[in-house]
């Protein structure tokens, strides 16, 4: 008679059974490797990276977090979790949890239940305490770039002995997805930097220029008043009055330029905040029809993109007088299009005007050369200003 306490040896899976759940993996990875490579900000991918992946395996909550400098992790995207519970956690110290050792020794960690966690931030983590806790390693190559939780209403072991092998693909994709995240803001900065330093240089070239330009009109009004000529006087008294008036504003507006920082909000954020300042400041009317909200550009296209629209909105508000603006984004396969249009003056005659309209048009032209794209501006005097811009989005 065969002992009771003898464990019983686990029938082999059949093969459709194991056919089935084989698939039903790949159909999990192909849905989380869709959802960490769609555009958007780190935070944007990953909310629907957690949207899909909670509902594959059926999670209660689900957190992802990427490892901070003091070996301890801190939470950028959740699902499930009551705010409170979010910011306690994010002071909860380092090693002292199943997501740190999961990062420290790059394997998976599974805690009965949340009541230790709970213990540490000092109140549970959800209404309605989970069975199992699974901390899993967000790997780039044999870095560590983070975590994933998963807050179960059923045990890991109950799910199939093939899952803990799918949770650690999944976390080599999601530490992929984080790796992306970091090279686009590292090149943004960078970007940004270049940037500044263009705007610089405009900012020397443009008050040089200005001062030069009231230098001499100085002289003239010197040469004026010794020769009491005190109606050309007059004159150049309120020409050199204006051109302050136009310098002060050129340096205040290239300064604001200087300081002013491409958020990870995305381009379309970035565009509808700039739109909004430039209606308020100016009350001119703007339409700005975005149709693609999400554009996967290279950073350094979206600096110089951004930079173009404003240089065409600078140049309306200064010499259009213009009542109404349309500002078009639009992109078909890799072929991005911007129409920037109003109902203003036109290209005036006026040389002060010219001047200055043909220099914004310049630095256009000159930010289109940096996209390798291509920039028509067409304008007839009192029929208002057309600028079509198109570029190619890189090969990513």
């Amino acid at each position: 008679m065969a002992d009771s306490m003898t464990p019983k040896m686990k029938a082999p899976q059949a093969p459709s059974v194991r056919l089935a759940r084989k698939t039903q993996s790949l159909d999990i990875l192909y849905a989380v490797a869709t959802s960490l490579s769609q555009p958007g900000s780190l935070e944007q991918v990953l909310d629907g990276f957690l949207d899909t992946f909670i509902e594959l395996v059926d999670a209660r909550a689900a957190s992802v977090r990427v490892a901070a400098g003091d070996g301890g992790t801190r939470i950028v995207a959740q699902r499930g979790l009551a705010p409170e519970v979010v910011e306690r956690d994010r002071q909860m110290p380092a090693g002292a949890c199943p997501c740190s050792r999961a990062v420290a020794e790059g394997q998976l960690q599974r805690q009965r239940g949340s009541a230790a966690c709970a213990a540490l931030i000092g109140r549970p983590m959800l209404e309605r305490d989970c069975v199992e806790l699974v901390a899993v390693p967000a790997q780039y190559q044999d870095r560590m770039l983070g975590v994933y939780n998963l807050f179960l209403d059923r045990p890991l072991s109950a799910m199939g002995e093939d899952m803990p092998d799918l949770l650690i693909s999944v976390g080599r994709h999601l530490g992929l997805a984080i790796e992306k995240a970091r090279l686009e803001s590292e090149a943004r900065r960078v970007a940004i930097m270049e940037e500044r330093a263009i705007i610089g240089n405009e900012l020397h070239d443009s008050l040089a220029q200005s001062l030069i330009g009231m230098r001499l009109q100085v002289k003239l009004l010197g040469e004026y008043l010794a020769r009491k000529d005190f109606g050309r006087a007059q004159y150049e008294t309120g020409r050199l009055r204006r051109a302050v008036a136009q310098a002060n504003d050129d340096v205040r507006e290239l300064l604001t330029n200087y300081r002013l920082k491409i958020g990870e909000g995305g381009l379309a954020q970035n565009l509808d905040a700039l739109v909004e300042r430039f209606q308020r400041d100016t009350g001119i009317a703007v339409f700005f029809q975005n149709e693609c909200p999400v554009l996967d550009l290279a950073p350094a296209q979206e600096i110089q993109l951004f930079y173009i629209i404003q240089e065409a909105l600078t140049n309306i508000r200064k010499h259009s007088d213009a009542h109404n603006v349309r500002v078009l984004l639009n992109s078909q396969d890799d072929l991005v299009t911007v129409l920037i249009e109003d109902d203003g003056l036109g290209m005036t005659e006026s040389a002060d005007a010219a001047a200055g309209a043909h220099a914004g048009l310049a630095i256009m032209r000159e930010r289109t050369e940096r996209l390798q794209g291509q920039i028509v501006i067409e304008s007839e005097p009192g029929e208002g200003t057309r600028i079509v811009l198109l570029f190619n989005t890189p090969s990513r």
